[in-house]
C-alpha cells in the first residue's frame, strides 16, 4: 500500500511537469549504487524497465552484454517506437537521466539513444544501445563520462547538491555539458541570471572546451569573482563551427556560496542571446 501511494505521488509530479529528479524528497527511494553493486543486480539478460525523468515514458529493455556498463536492447518493437519518441524520433548520442525499476528497486542511471553495434532480439533496434551507472566508464576511457555522470546525479536528485559544492572549474565543464546534451537543467542551475534556455540549447549541435587555465586551488578560497581564460569550440545550427576565446565569469555571493555563470555576458559574446 506504502508502495502505491508513493507511486501515485512520483505520478503527479511528472504529469504535472515536475520531473522524476524530485522525487527523492517526495516518493519512492530512488538509489544510486556503484555500478560494481549494479552489475550483480542486472546481470546479463536480465530484463528491466527505463523511466525517461524528463517525459515520464517508460520502456523495457533486456541486458546483453557490457562489462564496464550495461548494453542494453528494447524488448520489443513497441518498446522501440516509445524510445524513438522519448528522443523527438531521431536516434541520437545525447545522455538522458532515467530510472531503472528491476523488481522493488529504483535506480538512478543515464542513457544516450544510438542503436550501434549487434542486436539479436526481434525489436526494430538496428542494434543496442548504453546505460551507465554511477562508476559506469566507457569504452575508451577508465573514468566516467561526466555527462553520463550529470544526468546519473539529476535522475538521483543530487545534481544541486554536487553543483553546490562544485569548484570553478567543474561548474565549467558542466556548463558546457548542458549546452552539449542539451539540458536546460543543468545550465538553468550554474547560471547566474535566469535565461529561457529552450531556443538557444535547440540551435547549439555540439560545444566543446580545448583549453581551459586553471589557478592553483588555495588562489580560489576567498574569491567570489573569477574570470576563467577558455577556448570553445562551437558548432551552431545554420552557422556551422566558431570558436570563442575569452573569460568565462563566474560569481558568488559568498566564499560558501555556490558559483553561479554570468550567462548574459557569455552568451552576448558568443552570439547566442
Amino acid at each position: 500500500m506504502k508502495k502505491l501511494a508513493c507511486f501515485l505521488v512520483l505520478i503527479h509530479f511528472l504529469l504535472n511537469g515536475q520531473g522524476v529528479q524530485a522525487a527523492s524528497d517526495i516518493s519512492y527511494k530512488i538509489e544510486m549504487p556503484d555500478w560494481k553493486e549494479v552489475n550483480h543486480i542486472v546481470p546479463k539478460y536480465t530484463k528491466f524497465t527505463v523511466l525517461d525523468v524528463e517525459t515520464g515514458k517508460r520502456f523495457k529493455v533486456q541486458r546483453r552484454a557490457g562489462s564496464n556498463h550495461a548494453d542494453v536492447q528494447p524488448l520489443t518493437k513497441k518498446d522501440t517506437k516509445i524510445m524513438k519518441k522519448i528522443y523527438g524520433g531521431e536516434w541520437s548520442w545525447k545522455r538522458r537521466a532515467i530510472i531503472v525499476i528491476h523488481k522493488d528497486q529504483w535506480i538512478a542511471a543515464s542513457m544516450h539513444g544510438m542503436p550501434h553495434g549487434a542486436g539479436a532480439l526481434e525489436n526494430n533496434f538496428p542494434g543496442h544501445f548504453c546505460i551507465h551507472f554511477y562508476g559506469s566508464t566507457t569504452h575508451r576511457t577508465n573514468t566516467m563520462d561526466l555527462s553520463h555522470m550529470l544526468m546519473i546525479l539529476k535522475a538521483a536528485g543530487k545534481l544541486e547538491e554536487y553543483l553546490g559544492k562544485a569548484n570553478p572549474y567543474e561548474v565549467i565543464n558542466a556548463y558546457v555539458t548542458g549546452f552539449k546534451q542539451q539540458d536546460k537543467r543543468i545550465t538553468s542551475q550554474v547560471s547566474l541570471q535566469k535565461i529561457n534556455w529552450k531556443p538557444i540549447l535547440a540551435s547549439v549541435e555540439n560545444i566543446s572546451i580545448s583549453r581551459m587555465e586553471m589557478l592553483p586551488p588555495e588562489d580560489l578560497t576567498e574569491e567570489i569573482s573569477l574570470d576563467v581564460p577558455v577556448e570553445v569550440d562551437w558548432y551552431i545550427e545554420n552557422r556551422g563551427g566558431q570558436q570563442f576565446k575569452g573569460n568565462i565569469h563566474l560569481v558568488r555571493f559568498s566564499p560558501i556560496d555556490a558559483w553561479k555563470v554570468d550567462s548574459q555576458n557569455f552568451l552576448k559574446e558568443n552570439n547566442l542571446h
